[in-house]
């Protein structure tokens, strides 16, 4: 497995080595023990989820405040995606930045999304099945979001803003400066 990090180094690519022949492929798309040496502490994932997509669908931006936080390794299945985490961290050097990284079954790539961060993703191509591992339990009463569309953010989703398929809960997020419930910066939101 090679391990990148990103403009934000707290966000890490992860792409597993594919071992390919006329029969198929086989990879490894997880392994503990090679992702903690490579990050310096302890990750137990504790749920896998799923989803399958159309084009223009986007989820998010969502995250979990603590003590449900939660980290993500997310990665395509079939189709394609841009993935999205944005730093909100508050204190941060990077606090508003993003990372965006295009997953697809053909490249495999994965991405890791810290605690500390929202995350989301557009669909872009139909029929999208998004796998993602986390460490903590989904908590309604510690789900939040911040709106994708922010300008201070300035994502480009690459699909047009009248293509895009929302939820209801996504169509209504605060926008980052008037979200109340963040993370501060420095904080080991691991313990």
């Amino acid at each position: 497995m090679k391990f990148t990090r990103t403009k934000i180094p707290e966000v890490v690519i992860v792409e597993p080595m594919v071992h390919g022949d006329d029969r198929g492929y086989f990879v490894e798309t997880f392994r503990a023990d090679k992702l903690e040496e490579f990050l310096g502490y302890k990750i137990n994932f504790c749920q896998d989820n799923e989803s399958k997509s159309s084009k223009g669908v986007l989820r998010g931006l969502h995250y979990q405040l603590a003590p449900a936080a939660q980290t993500k390794l997310v990665r395509v299945i079939q189709g394609r995606v841009l993935d999205v985490a944005v730093d909100i961290r508050k204190g941060s050097p990077t606090f508003g930045k993003h990372v965006a990284v295009e997953l697809s079954a053909e490249n495999k790539k994965q991405l890791l999304v810290p605690r500390g961060f929202a995350h989301g993703f557009v669909v872009l191509e139909d029929d999208t099945v998004f796998a993602y591992k986390v460490d903590n339990y989904y908590s309604p009463e510690n789900d939040r979001g911040i709106a994708f569309d922010d300008v201070e953010i300035n994502i480009d989703w690459k699909i047009a803003h009248s293509e895009l398929n929302l939820s209801a809960k996504d169509k209504v997020q605060p926008k980052l400066d008037e979200a109340v419930d963040m993370f501060e910066y420095g904080v080991n939101y691991y313990a």
